[in-house]
C-alpha cells in the first residue's frame, strides 16, 4: 500500500472505534460524504469489505475487526511517541554531547554545569574530554568548548570565560641546575614538556608575543603529554619546564613550588567559547546548557 494511503487507514480506524460515520467525521473534521467515499475506496483497493452499514449502525466485519485490532495499538504507540517527542519542544530534556579540553572542563564547564544536573534531572550530559580540535558535526557532538581563536567561522560561538594566558614554569630545583631563560628562543636549550595535539597528531609549538612581535618555539624534552594537569605534576617534581594555563600553576608560583619565567612574553588572549551549529540553539535542553555556561564578565 502506498504511503499516501495510510491516511485512509486512520480514517477507517476512527469509524471502527466510533461505530458511526457521523461521529467519526466530526472527530476528524471532515464531511461525512468525504469519509464514506474514502472508506469505500479503501475497501475497493483492498478487495475486501471492512464495515457493515445499516441505517442505524456501523459495525466491523470479521476482516475489519482484525484490521482494527492490528492498527489500534500501533497507532496508539505512535501517538504516544509523538507526544513524548513534543515534550522536548517545551521541556529541557535529552542528552547533550560536548567535546572539551581537560582544562576547560575543570576550570569552567564542570563548576557551571553541576547545578544544571540538579535543577534539570531530565537533562543528560556526555562529556568527551580531549585536547584535540574535533569536527562536532561529523563526530556527532551538540557543541564544543575551545579557545575563541580555534572556533570555526561557520559556527555560533558564545563566550563562556574570561581572557587568560599560558605561562612557562618549572621547579626551583630545575633552575638551580639550569640557567633561567631570558628569551623564548633559549627554551630550545632546556628540557621542556611537549603537548601532543590529539586530533592533528603533531606537537604544540609554544606561542609567545611581546610588543606586537609574535614568536612560536618548538621545544624538546624527555616528556610529552596530552593533558595539562600531568604537565604541572611533572614540573613540580623537577622534570623540566611546562607551558600551561596560568590558573593551574599560580598558587604553586605564589607558594614558591614553581618559578615562572618569560612573564613579559606571555600576554592574555580571548578565553573559552562554546560553539555549535545554528540548528541546535532552539532545543530547550541545549539552551539551558548554553545559558548556564555563558560568561557574564566584561
Amino acid at each position: 500500500m502506498a504511503k499516501e494511503d495510510f491516511n485512509d487507514l486512520l480514517w477507517f480506524l476512527a469509524v471502527a472505534e466510533e461505530k458511526s460515520f457521523t461521529r467519526a467525521a466530526a472527530k476528524l473534521g471532515i464531511t461525512q460524504s468525504t469519509l464514506s467515499h474514502t472508506i469505500k475506496r479503501l475497501e475497493t483497493r483492498m478487495g475486501i469489505r471492512l464495515l457493515t452499514r445499516t441505517t442505524r449502525s456501523v459495525a466491523t466485519t470479521e476482516a475489519g475487526e482484525r484490521l482494527r485490532q492490528s492498527l489500534a495499538p500501533r497507532v496508539a504507540e505512535i501517538e504516544a511517541e509523538i507526544a513524548a517527542l513534543m515534550e522536548f519542544r517545551d521541556k529541557p530534556a535529552g542528552t547533550i554531547r560536548l567535546t572539551l579540553s581537560d582544562h576547560a572542563f575543570d576550570s569552567l564547564v564542570w563548576p557551571k554545569l553541576r547545578p544544571v544536573l540538579a535543577a534539570y534531572p531530565d537533562i543528560k550530559l556526555e562529556l568527551s574530554i580531549d585536547n584535540g580540535l574535533r569536527n562536532i558535526v561529523e563526530d556527532g557532538f551538540d557543541a564544543g568548548v575551545r579557545l575563541g581563536e580555534s572556533v570555526e567561522k561557520d559556527m555560533i560561538a558564545v563566550r563562556i570565560g574570561p581572557d587568560w594566558r599560558m605561562v612557562a614554569a618549572a621547579s626551583p630545583d630545575y633552575f638551580d641546575a639550569h640557567p633561567t631563560p631570558q628569551h623564548p628562543q633559549e627554551l630550545i636549550q632546556h628540557n621542556c614538556m611537549n603537548m601532543r595535539q590529539t586530533r592533528a597528531g603533531g606537537l604544540y609549538a609554544w606561542e609567545f608575543e611581546k610588543d606586537g612581535h609574535e614568536l612560536r618555539v618548538r621545544v624538546d624534552g624527555q616528556l610529552t603529554f596530552n593533558a595539562s594537569y600531568a604537565m604541572v605534576d611533572a614540573a613540580l617534581k623537577g622534570y623540566g619546564i611546562a607551558f600551561v594555563p596560568e590558573d593551574l600553576v599560580e598558587h604553586h608560583i605564589a607558594s614558591g613550588n614553581l618559578v615562572q619565567v618569560l612573564d613579559e612574553w606571555c600576554p592574555k588572549f580571548p578565553g573559552y567559547y562554546v560553539y555549535y551549529p545554528s540548528r541546535r540553539q532552539n532545543l530547550p535542553a541545549f539552551k539551558v546548557i548554553v545559558d548556564a555556561l555563558r560568561y557574564g564578565g566584561a
